[in-house]
């Protein structure tokens, strides 16, 4: 037996499990402990997540999300090391997203 107490704090509330997921997932990558609690046990059903953290990590992890822009356009991205081919937006981090001759996507060098 420990004299340790568990304090959890509910973070956040999401509508999908993928959302959740991604949230916990940014949240690990800085070194938050993260429980996720899906909202229904029936695999596939998709209702939602909650986020929980503990005391000693609520204050960096609201910091964390409070910080992510969910209001972005086309500009914005574009702007943020992202390349639009053909109408297609995309990603490029320390590389280069071209065309071939066939019209298809290609990496020049780095990741994509």
């Amino acid at each position: 037996m420990t004299d340790q107490i568990d304090n959890w704090h509910k973070l956040a509330r999401y509508d999908t499990n993928m959302q959740g997921e991604l949230h916990a997932n940014l949240l690990r990558n800085n070194d938050i402990k993260v429980s996720v609690q899906t909202l229904s046990s029936l695999p596939g059903m998709n209702s939602g997540a909650v986020l929980w953290v503990q005391d000693t990590d609520l204050a960096q992890a609201q910091r964390i999300l409070a910080s992510i822009d969910t209001n972005l356009n086309d500009a914005d991205l574009i702007d943020n090391n992202t390349i639009v081919l053909d109408g297609t937006v995309n990603r490029s981090t320390n590389g280069v997203l071209t065309n071939d001759d066939n019209g298809n996507t290609i990496n020049k060098g780095g990741n994509a």
